[in-house]
């Protein structure tokens, strides 16, 4: 794997088919730009949206992930223009309009206010925060994306990823990919949404026919994991519902709310386990579920000291979902605000500052901690035996991987309450159409969802989707567009320059 995103100089070694189309689309971003700003580009720089497999909602737990790049993707056209100002403009001004900065307004983002550019100025601070430098060069730049905004393709980190990219070329720093992606997903948090890590991860990260094991905990690893090879191979479909999913709107009740109740849930475990004042537990800040689950091994044998062993996993993750139901099982309707401070010994003020609600506010009656927590360490459980049928590699490994996407699907559903009733009908469709396993991916809560089908029912199942779903809630989308929003894929490339 590259230490540093690289610089290609042919569009094939980005893209593995469609290189035709996306030479135009190319084409058509640097003669924008020239008509712009009055000169060719520099350089372009390109992060694509994702598709997570399997491990939802548990990389800000800690937990590894089991992501890969796509082909949709971010390209910021970028040329240096010797002033203090930053001029940002986009492809479709309609609905984006231009933004003309001073080097000084990068640092000033207003989480309240629902603004496209905030995303650039996360990536611009992305980079000077982690130089520790309070301004950089200014420059012009066009943004033109394709992974649908509001789809659980992460359009967000794609653009922030593909700014940070721009933004480094501009101001002479080479950040390494792992460097680039934890300063993307802490610059993310600027917009009040509390990133985990794996979105950036892969964007950054991605590589050709690979998906990507990653973990975050004690550090940023990403270990590529080629999939069974079977006759016939498998493809991934992605269905978008087109219910759109704003993050930033329903962070309170959505997003933050279950990043916040598996942190309160960290906490109550770590207490319960007798390890709370360790000092691997009081130095956490967030405290996780990864944090509790390995202090409390540390002692013992169980798995390898870098964690890859899968059997060393499932033993220390079914252990969790036995203590996680003996602490929480008494409270299955969940917790109220005084329930939980009064189980920590703090007072809801403390607990407010302990999980950080002033950056990150919440809007709740009460916690479920019980299934919050259960989906955390079953969803763990699932990622890790995904990877060890992978490296199996045996030719009838497709069911097994099917049944723990379907498995997490149920729980996504039932337990994190993050799937939607067009997800559960597209997962049913494609399913019964020939997917071996069916799942939301993303946050949730509408959004895209990702089926794993062998190629020879590829055609079936985008054609069971479109009669069936599509013509019934969307009658209007025209040819062009349901390609859009329904394709096969495979593991794509990560971030990168373009130069011609």
């Amino acid at each position: 794997m590259s230490l540093f995103a690289p610089t290609v100089h042919r569009l094939s070694d980005i893209y593995g088919a469609d290189v035709d189309t996306q030479a135009l689309r190319y084409a058509r971003l640097a003669a924008t730009f020239k008509a712009t700003y009055g000169a060719q580009p520099d350089f372009i720089a390109r992060a694509p949206g994702r598709v997570n497999i399997i491990g939802e909602h548990i990389d800000y737990c800690g937990f590894p992930v089991f992501p890969m790049a796509i082909a949709p993707d971010t390209l910021v056209a970028a040329r240096a223009n010797g002033s203090d100002h930053i001029r940002v403009s986009n492809t479709d001004s309609a609905k984006y309009p231009p933004r003309d900065f001073s080097v000084a307004d990068m640092f000033e983002i207003d989480p309240t206010k629902h603004e496209w550019s905030n995303y650039f100025k996360c990536g611009y601070r992305g980079v000077l925060d982690h130089v520790s430098r309070q301004g950089g060069k200014g420059f012009d730049a066009l943004i033109d994306g394709t992974v649908p905004a509001g789809g659980g393709l992460s359009s967000s980190a794609a653009f922030v990823c593909a700014t940070q990219l721009a933004v480094q070329r501009i101001d002479g720093y080479d950040l390494t990919q792992a460097q680039l992606a934890s300063a993307a997903a802490r610059a993310e948090r600027h917009v009040g949404v509390n990133a985990g890590g794996m979105d950036q991860a892969v964007s950054i990260m991605g590589q050709q026919d690979s998906a990507l094991f990653i973990e975050f905990y004690p550090s940023l690893k990403a270990i590529p994991v080629k999939l069974p090879e079977a006759g016939p191979p498998f493809a991934f479909v992605i269905a978008n519902t087109m219910v759109v999913s704003d993050k930033h709107v329903t962070a309170p009740t959505n997003y933050n709310l279950r990043v916040v109740e598996t942190r309160i849930g960290a906490l109550m475990l770590a207490k319960h386990l007798g390890i709370a004042e360790r000092a691997a537990c009081v130095g956490a800040d967030p405290l996780t579920f990864k944090v509790v689950m390995d202090e409390y091994f540390v002692m013992s044998n169980v798995g390898s000291s870098n964690g890859q062993e899968v059997q060393g996993w499932v033993t220390r993750l079914e252990a969790m979902l036995s203590e996680t139901d003996k602490l929480f099982g008494t409270h299955p309707q969940g917790y109220t605000r005084g329930e939980m401070a009064a189980a920590l010994g703090v007072t809801t003020t403390e607990l407010s500052a302990k999980i950080h609600e002033d950056q990150f506010p919440v809007r709740a009656d009460r916690f479920k901690l019980l299934q919050r927590a259960q989906h955390a360490f079953s969803e763990a459980l699932r990622v890790v035996k995904f990877r060890g049928i992978c490296e199996q590699a045996r030719e009838t490994a497709g069911q097994g991987l099917g049944n723990l996407m379907n498995e997490s699907q149920d729980s996504c559903r039932d337990l994190f309450e993050c799937s939607c009733p067009e997800l559960d009908e597209i997962c049913d469709i494609a399913r019964k159409a020939g997917s071996l396993g069916s799942r939301l991916t993303g946050a949730g809560w509408g959004g895209c969802s990702v089926h794993l089908v062998p190629a020879d029912k590829v055609a079936d199942v985008k054609q069971a989707l479109a009669d069936k779903y599509y013509a019934a809630h969307l009658p209007d989308l025209t040819a062009g567009q349901l390609s859009e929003v329904l394709f096969a894929t495979k593991p794509g490339r990560g971030a990168c320059y373009y130069v011609a």
